[in-house]
């Protein structure tokens, strides 16, 4: 029933149009199960990839739709001469192109989380890469949820993909110091790093906490309310719903992406947003070195291409101690 509703949809939106989006959800839904499959190491170089197609595929079937040339093109004269590749095959816009248009559907917040997996996705085409799944799943998550609901907004609801995946089940638990350990990102290739943090420090804290460009819950364990009913596993609880605030802290709520990163500077200036004004760089140089807090293992901060980045902890630290000579710095 499902395909027959979707082969009809598809025929009303137009040939051409009808087989991108067909593409496009076919693409979507080989990378979510790629991902899914616990036997792969590589699942999420193949996933970015897969999930790249996906997307220009879908924004190709709406420029079709809209009758929006999504070809390149030179006009000569009052007629248009199509750019073609080596072998002959007119170019079509890659998908950066597409979000660069005014009239693309994407909005800032999901067009961010794209770019920064087109970026990403340049780093491991150059690169072999270790395992990164572990470390941006929460942006990876973004990104499915991101398309589900544009082309079910774009062309309908029969064309949605939640209803042909479900979460994938993992085998084992999280405690504390193991999502202390994902957050801290040791794994991570150093040009992914790099790259992570120069894309990060682009953004506004509102852009980087949009849950369209990384997608943070809580796993909360959860049973039935009543005899034979089936247990739901994991319930998911949007992080600052009054839900969320009310959350008995033995649950974990786990984000599964890069820190935040500041330079020194950076936090200087917060530092004296906070009422600080007398603390300066001299200051802050001074309180790193007597606390060791570029001690590995103290997570404070990381090396990012021989540049030292604090994270948010540190940044806590300096103005509790700042507090405590109050007197000093304000």
């Amino acid at each position: 029933m499902i395909r027959m509703a979707i082969e009809k949809r598809v025929r009303s939106v137009g040939s051409v149009a009808g087989e991108l989006i067909k593409k496009s959800r076919e693409a979507a839904l080989a990378s979510v199960q790629i991902f899914n499959n616990p036997a792969l190491t590589f699942k999420s170089e193949i996933f970015i990839v897969l999930m790249m197609i996906s997307w220009t595929y879908l924004l190709h079937a709406f420029y079709r739709k809209k009758g929006i040339e999504y070809r390149y093109f030179k006009m000569e004269g009052t007629r248009k001469r199509f750019q073609k590749t080596a072998k002959g095959a007119v170019k079509h816009w890659e998908l950066e192109k597409c979000l660069n248009q005014p009239e693309s559907p994407v909005d800032v917040n999901a067009a961010n989380n794209l770019r920064f997996l087109i970026g990403l996705r340049h780093e491991i085409e150059h690169q072999m890469t270790t395992r990164i799944d572990q470390f941006l799943s929460a942006r990876f998550q973004a990104c499915c949820l991101n398309y589900n609901e544009l082309i079910k907004s774009l062309f309908g609801t029969d064309f949605g993909i939640d209803r042909h995946l479900s979460f994938s089940l993992q085998f084992s638990s999280l405690n504390k110091d193991q999502v202390d350990r994902l957050s801290q990102a040791n794994g991570l290739p150093e040009n992914i790093r790099a790259y992570i943090t120069a894309f990060d420090l682009t953004l506004t804290d509102e852009e980087f906490n949009d849950p369209k460009f990384s997608y943070r819950v809580f796993f909360v364990p959860k049973t039935a309310n009543h005899k034979g009913q089936a247990d739901q596993v994991i319930e998911f609880i949007k992080p600052g719903s009054e839900m969320a605030q009310g959350m008995n802290t033995k649950y974990i709520q786990i984000k599964e992406t890069e820190r935040p990163k500041y330079l020194p500077s950076k936090i200087v200036e917060k530092v004296q947003i906070a009422g600080y004004v007398r603390f300066n760089m001299m200051h802050h140089t001074k309180m790193w070195q007597a606390n060791e807090a570029k001690k590995q293992g103290k997570g404070f901060g990381v090396t990012v291409m021989n540049t030292w980045y604090w994270y948010e902890a540190w940044l806590d630290k300096v103005l509790a101690d700042c507090e405590i000579r109050k007197n000093e710095f304000k």
